[in-house]
């Protein structure tokens, strides 16, 4: 029997820039059938330049590629046949626009969320919720991510996330999480790179995976620029950039800052004991202020069409200040056993801040042979930052003399790394690479503890509680993967990386041991066809604390309600194993769907401890709760998650992410068995509509469901946001409108905490209405427009 004739071929390309002749990411590929304006198929090139479109009927197509601050370029009779199947464009290479006036706009826009063989991306350009916000706000739309009233984020359910700017660690994420991306702004970022299950190459460092914030950074030739104000009720920011590059030396400089404006939240506490009898209540406010800032420059120089140097020196500041004051009614008990009472105010500050002065120097070589390529990266941080408190409390009822305490914590990190990779292909099908790295980290830090004397009306040294705490943590690291396809048919990245983890620390009474860990990693997919692909993969991953977790810098800022870190964590060992599928539609619809399941042993969790009484110096306070990390049994977590984006109409655009897992955490803790379980769920729905005139608009709502935890639950939480969005000068410049929960001041947070009897009852009124107006302004390039016909560059080979 005749075997049945090939009737679909293959278009294969290659984008490069042609100036510094590296490849162009990102870009949008369009397919249509010759002589017709529809589009047929669509697409982005990855991080080499390459875009394959394959099934395309037996014809005659045209290509078009566009990407901001290039000019279009369009390819017309490209022919697949019988005789030729497949064709290869290899070498397109992409000029830049450096006459505003004769461009071309290219308004199709790229999908916000794309699914890739290790990795989804984000891209945020065209999310109008989030802008005048700051990298917290991107990461609320990011499918698989979750993201709780307080900035704490979440990946498929697991706190322990490696981030990573510009795929490179940073020391201001080790001092606070939440201050350093709330001092990124919106409008500074490139996309978003989510990789839940790293491989052999990333560090094996966070137990959720690794989130890459990728700035941005234009290497179009020319001079360009965005400038980005906005100002709102919550939150203030404004970036500026500019970029120039001229030949193969392009030079990029920034600055960045954002406000977070005095805000207001009202807290009642109540601890109660088995008989259901109050010990503590607390009611009163605390109010927030945090600002920051961060600037840098980098350059990038091609020394030769196959050597590349890149180097940067960057600064960052944050500043997070608060003011606390409440209420109190202290219950306990005479010998008698009649209750006794004491009525007392308190109040409180908190300052906290850090600086980090960065700098990175990084080679990349070439070969002949293709994707053959060598790297080196050096790279040093220095974190100087500062934490300390003061509490006065005064008791009324009956009148006793006042008590207090203050503490001051000056401390500094100093991290640097050293990473060699190397890439070595075998074959067309198969590819090895190999590398390792050396990451120092130098923790240090100073406690000046005081208590106040009342006699004195002052405050004086209190030895037992100060001390000096240093911490070194060195990594050395080796890893060896392969890429490679099986049957045709699998595309296959596995490997494995050792990490030999050596630990000092000359904290009393403290002994952190050294450790190897080998950890191995897969993934495996196959692509159905151009519009689905299927995958299978797996990692074991790494929690270290990190070094707020670590400092036992002790916060007696509310002597009831005690917090400190633990120098004795152990590491937190993770296995991820993830299915997924991907399917793109001919219209522009798509559907990512992603099951996993998860297990952490030794996992850390916060851990609340109730004192009848606890002595602090000369002073007892009593019904004292002490907050700190610890390492418990384990964690089991399973689930799915479905993200779908549909286009209703060529001007409406639905976008819809749900996850959903069931949490069982295992606790082995001072011999308690506190085993607990429960589901866990988070929703969003994005609704997007383009209106004539470049007016555009968009409704975001988010919902998280109860979260479960080892000693009770915090509560669930609804908001959403209206934007609006107005382009003019040729979509040069642009003005938003946007507003988060304008019918509600605050969102109430209700948290129980259960432990030997006792239970600790919290309501938190978190302001989060918020009104803002951004602006954002671009010179030197401009998009341009799929609809006109785009003029074919005279230089391009001829197809």
């Amino acid at each position: 029997m005749a075997q049945k004739q090939t009737l679909t071929g293959t278009i294969f390309l290659k984008v490069i820039d042609a100036d510094t002749k590296l490849p162009v990411d990102y870009a949008t590929i369009y397919v249509y059938p010759q002589g017709s304006q529809t589009i047929m198929k669509t697409g982005t090139s990855d991080a080499k330049g390459s875009f394959s479109i394959g099934k395309l009927p037996y014809g005659e197509y045209r290509i078009s590629i566009g990407f901001m601050g290039y000019r279009a370029y369009s390819a017309d009779h490209i022919m697949i046949s019988r005789q030729k199947p497949v064709v290869a464009l290899q070498g397109l290479l992409l000029r830049s626009s450096e006459k505003v006036l004769n461009m071309v706009n290219i308004t199709a826009q790229t999908p916000a969320v794309q699914n890739k063989m290790d990795k989804l991306v984000y891209d945020p350009a065209n999310d109008l919720s989030v802008q005048g916000g700051t990298a917290i706000d991107v990461l609320k739309k990011v499918p698989t991510l979750t993201v709780d009233i307080d900035g704490n984020i979440e990946l498929l359910g697991s706190p322990g996330i490696n981030f990573l700017i510009n795929g490179k660690p940073s020391s201001i994420f080790g001092a606070s999480l939440n201050d350093a991306l709330a001092s990124i702004p919106a409008s500074q970022i490139k996309n978003i790179e989510v990789i839940s299950n790293p491989g052999a190459r990333y560090d094996a460092q966070g137990t959720g995976g690794v989130i890459n914030i990728v700035l941005k950074d234009n290497k179009v030739s020319g001079v360009n620029g965005t400038v980005n104000l906005s100002a709102g009720t919550r939150l203030s920011n404004g970036s500026f950039n500019l970029n120039a590059r001229k030949n193969s030396f392009g030079v990029n400089t920034f600055f960045s800052g954002n406000v977070q404006h005095s805000t207001t939240s009202l807290n009642d506490k109540r601890l109660t004991n088995s008989d259901q009898v109050d010990l503590l209540q607390q009611n009163g406010y605390s109010r927030v202020k945090r600002n920051g800032y961060q600037t840098g420059i980098g350059v990038d120089w091609n020394v030769t069409a196959k050597d590349n140097l890149r180097a940067s020196v960057g600064y960052n500041r944050t500043s997070n200040n608060s003011v606390d004051a409440a209420s109190q009614i202290q219950t306990s008990f005479g010998s008698d056993g009649l209750p006794l009472y004491v009525n007392s105010n308190r109040n409180a500050s908190t300052d906290v801040n850090g600086n980090t002065l960065q700098w990175s120097l990084n080679y990349k070589k070439k070969f002949a042979k293709e994707s053959q390529e060598f790297s080196f990266l050096y790279q040093s941080d220095v974190n100087t930052n500062h934490s300390g408190f003061s509490q006065m409390q005064d008791d009324i009822n009956p009148v006793s003399p006042a008590t207090g305490a203050s503490s001051n914590s000056p401390g500094k990190v100093r991290e640097t790394g050293f990473e060699l990779n190397y890439t070595q292909p075998l074959s067309e099908n198969f590819m090895i690479e190999t590398g390792g790295k050396a990451f120092l980290r130098t923790i240090s830090s100073v406690v000046d503890a005081q208590l106040y004397n009342a006699g004195a009306q002052s405050y004086v040294p209190d030895p037992l509680q100060s001390y000096n705490f240093k911490y070194n943590r060195n990594i050395f690291a080796y890893y060896l993967s392969a890429s490679f396809k099986v049957f045709n048919a699998l595309d296959v990245k596995a490997g494995a990386r050792y990490e030999y983890t050596v630990n000092h620390t000359d904290f009393a009474n403290t002994v952190i041991p050294n450790f190897g860990s080998l950890n191995p990693s897969v993934v495996i997919s196959h692509q159905i066809d151009e519009t689905q692909l299927v995958k299978a993969s797996y990692s074991r991953r790494l929690e270290r604390a990190d070094y707020d977790e670590l400092n036992p810098f002790v916060n007696r800022s509310d002597p009831y309600n005690i917090s400190s870190g633990n120098p004795a964590l152990k590491a937190e060992i993770g296995n991820n194993f993830e299915i997924g599928y991907s399917k793109s539609f001919q219209n522009g619809a798509s559907v990512n769907v992603t099951a996993f399941y998860r297990h952490n042993g030794d996992d850390i969790k916060t851990f609340t401890d109730f004192y009848p009484t606890y002595p602090e110096g000369e002073i007892t306070y009593t019904n004292v709760s002490y907050t700190s990390r610890i390492n418990t049994g384990g964690e089991n977590r399973y689930g799915t998650n479905l993200y779908a984006s549909i286009p209703l109409s060529s001007n409406l655009t639905l976008r819809s992410n749900m996850l959903i897992s069931h949490k069982a955490i295992i606790f082995n803790y001072k011999g308690l068995d506190q085993n607990t379980d429960g589901m866990e769920y988070r929703m969003n729905l994005n609704v997007a509509y383009q209106f004539p005139k470049d007016l555009s608009a968009e409704v975001f709502g988010n919902y998280n469901s109860p979260k479960v935890g080892i000693q009770g639950t915090n509560a669930s939480f609804i908001y959403y946001t209206m934007a609006l969005r107005k382009q003019f000068l040729n979509k040069k410049a642009s003005i938003g409108l946007s507003a988060t929960d304008p019918f509600n001041k605050y969102i109430n947070q209700n948290a129980t905490i259960i432990q030997a009897g006792n239970r600790q009852y919290s309501l938190r009124r978190v302001p989060y209405r918020s009104f803002g107006i951004t602006f954002s302004y671009k010179f030197g390039n401009l998009k341009f427009d799929h609809k006109e016909e785009p003029a074919k560059d005279p230089e391009i080979p001829s197809l």
